[in-house]
Parts: C-alpha cells; sequence; structure tokens
C-alpha cells in the first residue's frame, strides 16, 4: 500500500508522535508511507525514522478546502491508496479528499478524550479506548434510530474501532542514558542521590495538564521538609510563568531545590528514566511504563491514582486519565506510600513495563493499523459512499467554527472541544 499519513500538528504531544511513529513501523511491514504536515519539532522524527516528509503551511484553516485539493492532487501524482488523518480536521480533509474515488481510502485516528459527532458515519475511524469507541457507536446509533430510514447513511461497528496509543519499546526501555540529563538540569549532586524524582512530561498550558502540575508542586514543596521527594517538571508552553512562581514558593518552603523545571526536551526519554516515579496522562502516561517505574495517573479536578494491578481494569477501559478526586490529600497520599516502600514501588514499577509490553507494543499496533487500512479499501471499492454524511459533516464544521466565534466575541475561552490544537494558539 501507498499510505499518506497527516498528523494534526508537529509539535511535542501524544497524538502526532503516535503517528509518527506509527507510520514507521507500518512502513516496516514493507508499505510505502509519506508523512504530510506542518513545520514543527516532529519533522525531525520523520526524518530520522527514513520517511519521506511533504510540507503543509502553517498558517491555513482546518479543515481548508485549498488542503483539500492539495491531498487530491498527491492521490493522482503519488498514487496513493489510503490516506490518514490524525484527530478531527486532518480526518475530515483526508475524507472530502478522498470520497467521490473508489480506489483510494480515508481513515481517522483521534486520540482526544472525545471525538467530533460531526466527524462522516462512513469515515473508518480509530479511537484510543474502550470507552471513546462505545460512546460514538452510542452516539451513532441514536443518531441512526432517529433518522428517517430513507434518508441514507448508515450505521456500521466495524467502521469504528479500537487502537490503543502505541509504544515503541526499542526506543523507550529501561537503561536508557540519563548522565547528560541530571547533570544539565543540575539533578547529579552527590548529596541528593537519596532523593525520589516525580517526573512529569508534559506541555504547560491552561487546559487539561495544568491544575495537576500545580498541584504535584505545591504537595510536593509541603512534603519535601519531610521526605526525600524532588519534583521535575519537564515541558513548556504559555502557562510556564505559573507554573515557575508556584515553584519558587514550593522551592522556599522546602529550603531547598525541591521543584526543578527543566524546559521542553525534543527527547525526553532521558527524564522518563531518570524517574524513580512518573507522573502524567494519556500517551505520556503509557510512555512512561516502558521505564519501569511506578505510575501516578493524573487528570482533571483533583484527579490522581496510582497504577496498580487493580486500578489497571479501569484505566484500560477509560483511558490513562480520569476526572474528579480529593486533590492534592490523594497525591499526598500516594507519594507517602511510594516513599515509604522500596519494594513497592519496584513491583510496581515491573507490573506497569508487563503492561506496556503485553498490550501496547507498537509492533502490534502496525498490525493492527494495517488490518484498518485495509478494510477500509475493502469498503471504498466495495460500496458508495452516502451525500447525506458529506452535508453532515459539513454543517457540523460550519455550526462549530461559528460556535467558536461567538464565543471569542464574547471573550470566553474558545478552547477546542475535541483536540490538542487548543495548545498551539493558531486556529481560525
Amino acid at each position: 500500500m501507498k499510505v499518506l499519513v497527516y498528523p494534526h500538528a508537529m509539535g511535542l504531544g501524544g497524538s502526532q508522535l503516535n503517528a509518527v511513529e506509527l507510520a514507521g513501523a507500518v512502513r516496516d511491514l514493507g508499505h510505502q508511507v509519506t508523512v504530510i504536515s506542518e513545520p514543527g519539532p516532529l519533522v525531525q522524527r520523520v526524518v530520522d525514522l527514513g520517511l519521506e516528509h511533504l510540507e503543509l503551511p502553517s498558517e491555513r484553516r482546518r479543515p481548508s478546502p485549498t488542503t483539500v485539493r492539495r491531498l487530491r492532487s498527491l492521490i493522482d501524482e503519488r498514487g496513493f491508496e489510503v490516506v490518514h488523518g490524525y484527530e478531527w480536521p486532518p480526518g475530515v480533509e483526508a475524507y472530502f479528499a478522498t470520497r467521490r474515488r473508489r480506489d483510494v481510502a480515508a481513515t481517522c485516528t483521534v486520540m482526544s478524550m472525545s471525538v467530533a459527532p460531526f466527524l462522516p458515519a462512513d469515515l473508518s475511524l480509530a479511537v484510543g479506548t474502550a470507552q471513546i469507541r462505545r460512546s460514538v457507536l452510542e452516539q451513532r446509533f441514536r443518531r441512526r434510530a432517529g433518522r428517517s430510514r430513507h434518508s441514507g447513511g448508515g450505521f456500521d461497528p466495524g467502521l469504528v474501532n479500537l487502537l490503543e496509543p502505541p509504544v515503541d519499546l526499542v526506543a523507550n526501555r529501561p537503561g536508557h542514558p540519563t548522565d547528560v540529563f541530571r547533570a544539565q538540569h543540575g539533578l547529579d549532586d552527590p548529596a541528593d542521590a537519596h532523593l525520589l524524582d516525580l517526573v512529569v512530561v508534559c506541555r504547560l498550558v491552561p487546559e487539561l495538564k495544568l491544575e495537576g502540575v500545580l498541584t504535584a508542586v505545591d504537595v510536593v514543596g509541603d512534603l519535601a521538609r519531610e521526605l526525600p521527594l524532588r519534583l521535575v517538571v519537564v515541558g513548556d508552553g504559555p502557562a510556564r510563568g505559573q507554573v515557575e512562581a508556584r515553584a519558587a514558593d514550593a522551592n522556599e518552603r522546602a529550603g531547598r531545590r525541591a521543584v526543578v523545571l527543566t524546559g521542553a526536551l525534543d527527547d525526553p526519554r532521558a527524564a522518563y528514566a531518570a524517574a524513580s516515579i512518573t507522573l502524567g496522562m494519556g500517551g505520556s502516561a503509557l510512555r512512561s511504563l516502558a521505564f519501569g517505574q511506578p505510575l501516578i495517573v493524573q487528570g482533571e479536578d483533583g484527579f490522581f491514582e496510582l497504577l496498580t494491578p487493580e486500578s489497571s481494569r479501569t484505566f484500560l477501559h477509560q483511558g490513562w486519565y480520569g476526572l474528579g478526586g480529593d486533590g492534592a490529600a490523594a497525591l499526598e497520599r500516594i507519594l507517602r506510600d511510594l516513599a515509604a516502600d522500596e519494594a513497592r514501588r519496584r513491583d510496581l514499577g515491573d507490573f506497569g513495563l508487563k503492561l506496556v509490553t503485553e498490550r501496547f507494543s507498537l509492533g502490534g499496533a502496525a498490525l493492527l493499523q494495517e488490518a484498518i487500512y485495509l478494510d477500509a479499501l475493502e469498503r471504498a471499492a466495495g460500496g458508495s459512499r452516502p451525500r447525506v454524511e458529506a452535508v453532515r459533516t459539513i454543517s457540523g464544521v460550519v455550526a462549530y467554527k461559528v460556535r467558536r466565534r461567538y464565543k471569542r466575541l464574547r471573550g470566553t475561552v474558545a478552547a477546542d472541544d475535541f483536540n490538542q490544537l487548543k495548545e498551539r494558539g493558531n486556529q481560525r
């Protein structure tokens, strides 16, 4: 197959990193894979994997008729058989670039915590958790039940696939070198050798993650006089000033450098490997498991929960995230427990490594992705694509854009409801 992979962005982030790594793994199965995207740090990762990269302009509407025309011309010129968009705007563009063709299929992967309801029901879709898949199927079933059986469209559960975020277990594994990372950020003082490093790797943005990071800063600052804890925050973004200010207060209370901000790292593997305990959500949480350390899953509204054999069932269903909890009190309880019990830390690290190895390997995900592509091609060749889905999608996108513009005019936050484009600050 000739596959064109289209990530929604190329800044450091879980969805786009999955897109690039999975593109390389599918190529390794014997397919021709090209990546098309705007510029960004992850373009170098594409190059390092030996994949061809085609560039889109950063300043463009999302979704855009111009991008759809560009995709169509590439299909004609290069013979692409599959166009794979990550998150909803590339997914919509891939759909309209291919919908009049029976020799080309579009697929879409959504790794966000919700799926835009206006995505076409006849678009091959992959989502990251069983809970989200069930939600999409229920939504589409209700929509189908409320529609006249003569109005077109269809409800096909086989079009909604579960593809959990994969982890490259060759690149991410215990024993990754940490000496340079520790030296660069002042973490290698022999006097601090007894400290347990709680490491979080994330974008420092107001949405989704900031609440948990600030709570962690406060909790470690309060516990640092009593327990050998140090928080290492790896990342950058518009909320960095808030985190720095809170960290300064925490360090003053602790009487030592209990919270360290490293800034963003193009390759955060050394940070994960240097951790005694990791804190994270989504793809970052999964990637951290590959380094064999215990994981605290962070969510919103005070959610913190330790990954254990018992709690793993929840995360395997709903994803590596949660809503609601005891906030600082919950995190303090978890950290006290882990700090006091080295054997428990070791056992939980071993459990997490076994879990990610058995269920989230990149090689296994590539085989599943290949099957999704083949199924999408078979469907494209064998059936018509109802016009009602195209019309409904256009109407849904227009309505969504109008609502966002109205919110901006009223001065309310216009964060994207469905994906991490909200972190990039260049939406239209």
